[in-house]
């Protein structure tokens, strides 16, 4: 890199940081609400460990001293929706923390098309999080936790800007947000230690952190890294995907996670990381070690990245000639000698992969756009739109979905007998446990209001023993349930 450029890409991330490091770094008073709330609730993961904050105890004390009445449904929430292990158990609500608007009303601030798939589960929690929010007085609480993470903020400032600043020098972006896009970290302190959890939900990337003996920089360089390079993957995936029959060799590590088997431009984006790791790090063995771990283009990487120093354009504009130089032939018979480890490197920190929402394509881009349609109450274009998708694709599910959706619109037309047929009709076609019990729903009320008391109750018993069914579609059919009783 010649000295003009490197001195440009260093003004320039080191102005960028100077402009936003604090919004960049900081506490969320969603995550401390929603895991305050998971806390008083028995969300009792790694108590005992000594890498737990302070704060974390003092806060569970003073909320147990307050006997909040919304606790006892907090704890039947928590029963309900309880995880195969606590890592996954604290994963779900991070998601909802960062997906919701936060206090006072802690309502989703996204379409319903793009709610996270671990999100879309939790319906109803956000009123009974607004509910403890009054009563526990968590602003209180909130505001009079301010100067803990202000230190543990200030603990993170220095190394977190060094290592974004040597990222971007580096790979010569500009700026920490660019193109509109968002990168941030949120400090947590009511979580289980020793986390790492990454999202990326649409522009905006994300990473939390929860309470660890030293600062966990090295993983927010990752997400940082990530952050800039996923972007590209997708991009140029075309090309990426040329070199996708590498993958074969992948499916044969035992130590390498499902998500990167199936994910190609996962796969070659997190090769790429580890490589740019080991040069900034000038560790040659983080290469070796990637490889037989299952990270099959880190070597090529590791050796071409030379080539990208000495020319002076940015990684966003030379990677299509980073991923054109990739020769499958020569990789083929590199890793047809590799003997991969049985375990991954032992972390000190759970980590839990980025989750990142695929974008629709086909049949369920028109089943995307058709909800749309009808959220917009824009209803004869919806039904173009579900009758589509019947015609673009065999999968029953989607189906189901369509159904369900020209269902609920021959409802609003006051159509019921429509509605029934349709209704029924998602229920032969493989219907998602979602859909499933807001259509026994639907049909509980069209029953209600013929006056076939005796079949409502069925469609509303029918949508309480769907095992996978939302907390609303839950309580519709239990309403139903108590308002056909009460009918003569």
């Amino acid at each position: 890199m010649s000295r003009s450029v490197l001195a440009a890409a260093i003004l320039a991330a080191t102005t960028a940081l100077a402009s936003s490091e604090r919004g960049q770094l900081d506490a969320s008073p969603s995550l401390f609400a929603v895991l305050a709330a998971l806390n008083a609730a028995g969300y009792d993961a790694e108590l005992e460990s000594p890498n737990n904050h302070p704060l974390r105890a003092q806060i569970r004390q003073e909320l147990a001293k307050k006997k909040v009445p919304s606790v006892a449904e907090l704890k039947l929430f928590l029963e309900a929706h309880k995880q195969r292990n606590s890592t996954a158990e604290l994963s779900q609500y991070i998601s909802f923390a960062l997906s919701a608007d936060g206090p006072p009303d802690f309502a989703l601030n996204m379409r319903t098309v793009e709610i996270p798939p671990d999100v879309a589960p939790l319906e109803g929690l956000g009123p009974l999080l607004a509910k403890f929010y009054q009563e526990a007085d968590i602003e209180g609480l909130w505001n009079r936790s301010q100067p803990a993470f202000e230190q543990l903020i200030a603990k993170y400032h220095q190394p977190v800007t060094q290592a974004v600043l040597d990222v971007n020098t580096y790979l010569r972006s500009p700026t920490g947000n660019y193109l509109g896009r968002r990168f941030q970290i949120y400090i947590d302190v009511l979580g289980a230690p020793n986390q790492i959890q990454a999202r990326s939900y649409g522009q905006d990337y994300y990473v939390v952190l929860t309470h660890s003996a030293e600062p966990q920089t090295s993983d927010v360089r990752h997400g940082y890294l990530h952050y800039l390079l996923d972007p590209l993957a997708t991009k140029y995936a075309q090309d990426v995907m040329k070199k996708r029959g590498l993958s074969d060799f992948a499916q044969g590590a035992p130590a390498l996670a499902e998500h990167y088997k199936s994910d190609f431009l996962l796969l070659v984006t997190e090769s790429l990381i580890k490589a740019i790791e080991s040069k900034l790090d000038r560790k040659r063995e983080v290469v070796d070690e990637a490889l037989k771990e299952g990270f099959i283009l880190a070597p090529f990487f590791w050796e071409q990245l030379p080539v990208y120093e000495k020319q002076d354009q940015a990684m966003r504009l030379y990677f299509p000639e980073l991923i054109a130089a990739v020769d499958v032939k020569k990789e083929e018979a590199r890793l047809a000698n590799v003997t991969f480890t049985s375990s991954a490197r032992v972390r000190h920190a759970k980590v839990v992969p980025q989750v990142k929402k695929a974008e629709p394509v086909g049949a369920y881009k028109t089943l995307e756009e058709a909800e749309q349609l009808y959220s917009n109450r824009d209803l004869e274009r919806a039904k173009e739109a579900y009758r589509r998708v019947l015609q673009q694709t065999a999968d029953r599910p989607a189906h189901a979905k369509s159904y369900y959706g020209l269902g609920r619109i021959a409802i609003l037309q006051k159509d019921p007998e429509t509605a029934e047929r349709l209704l029924q009709k998602v229920l032969e076609s493989s219907p998602e446990p979602a859909v499933k019990a807001w259509a026994y729903v639907y049909l509980g009320r069209l029953a209600d209001v013929s006056g076939e008391r005796e079949q409502a109750s069925s469609h509303y018993r029918n949508a309480l023993a769907t095992e996978g069914a939302s907390m609303a579609a839950r309580n519709a059919a239990q309403q139903g349930m108590e308002q056909s009783f009460k009918k003569p």
